[in-house]
């Protein structure tokens, strides 16, 4: 079966453009029965042989400019090769390569793609970074996106779910709903806004509000509860995500999200203000650290609301946002202590001079 460590292997074995689909599984069960007629005979399911090549066929070609601007070709038939414009820009440079590899629960083969970004680089801007990636997907199954493997990637939804008694976790299949907070809109008018919401991206620090108009009539606690709905939505999670390819299964790498209210004394006192804070750190290899979570807190801040004057109107600002603070500890250089040296020297060493 093809894997991240035998991929390099494989393109080497199979001469770099095909693969070989060959596939070689017996599968031998024995009877355990006893007393029975046939309890001596092997029930054998042999996976038939293939000898198919599958062709690794280009899917996309995507090509970068100097400035950073990015153009899908229409044709991916076409042979672009490396080559000087003059003495200081090459065009057609590798920067980015994704494979996709098809195969099926038995390990064969069936398909192979790979998708190209072909930049235009200055060797004043030396030297460049070049990004590789493979995915392996099972025939007639659906990947799970995930936001990283194993820690976060910037710009990624972070992943959050519910935890009933005795269950893993529960999340949405929808990856950019799983945690939300209340998008704005050009008129600013919090009930209008009610149910739109914008995804919590890794590493990106939001702020959203609306305004709410009161009157005198205008009881105090349906109006606290329509506020609170707005601002955390009708189903705010209970759990986040560690990693962004944390298992559903595994609990313990889940965070609770822990709520924290803050409030002023009085008698009307309405949520005008919803604050995620996202602490995360980075794990792993000082080369190549990954983005883990380990912290993340919700508060509500609520006002109190006067009373408004019959036939007047007041509005009030509602706000939401998210705070991502890296809480990593410097890496510091370790070094050996430094030996001892223990000699002992004869008691006439230095003699005749002491």
């Amino acid at each position: 079966m093809p894997t991240s460590q035998n991929f390099d292997s494989l393109l080497k074995q199979f001469e770099g453009v095909t693969f070989s689909a060959e596939s070689d599984v017996l599968l031998n069960t024995e009877s355990d029965a006893q007393n029975s007629s046939d309890a001596n005979e092997t029930a054998r399911y042999e996976v038939p042989k293939s000898s198919q090549m599958v062709n690794v066929t280009v899917q996309t070609i995507t090509i970068q400019s100097l400035s950073g601007t990015r153009t899908l070709l229409n044709s991916s038939d076409v042979l672009l090769l490396p080559k000087y414009l003059d003495d200081q820009v090459c065009i057609n440079v590798v920067l980015g390569v994704s494979y996709s590899i098809t195969y099926t629960d038995a390990g064969e083969i069936t398909a192979a793609a790979v998708s190209f970004v072909l930049g235009t680089i200055n060797n004043t801007r030396l030297p460049i970074q070049q990004s590789f990636e493979i995915t392996f997907t099972q025939l007639n199954t659906k990947p799970v996106p995930l936001s990283g493997n194993p820690g976060y990637v910037i710009g990624l939804p972070l992943r959050a779910g519910f935890r009933p008694p005795g269950s893993g976790i529960i999340q949405s299949t929808n990856t950019y709903g799983q945690l939300t907070i209340l998008q704005s809109s050009s008129n600013q008018d919090c009930l209008a806004v009610e149910g739109v919401r914008t995804p919590v991206l890794f590493g990106y620090n939001m702020i959203s509000g609306c305004k709410l108009r009161i009157t005198a009539s205008t009881e105090c606690q349906p109006l606290a509860n329509i506020i609170l709905n707005v601002l955390k939505g009708q189903n705010f999670p209970e759990y986040v995500a560690s990693f962004g390819n944390s298992q559903a299964q595994d609990v313990l790498d889940w965070v609770p999200i822990t709520h924290i209210q803050s409030s002023e004394q009085g008698l009307c006192q309405i949520p005008v203000s919803f604050e995620i804070e996202v602490k995360w750190s980075k794990y792993g290899s000082l080369v190549n650290p990954q983005a883990k979570i380990v912290n993340v807190s919700a508060m509500v801040i609520t006002t109190i609301l006067a009373q408004t004057n019959f036939g007047s109107e007041k509005t009030i600002q509602i706000g939401s946002s998210v705070t991502f603070i890296d809480v990593s500890t410097p890496a510091e250089p370790g070094y050996k202590a430094q030996p001892t040296i223990d000699a002992k020297l004869p008691f006439d060493f230095f003699f005749p001079f002491v």
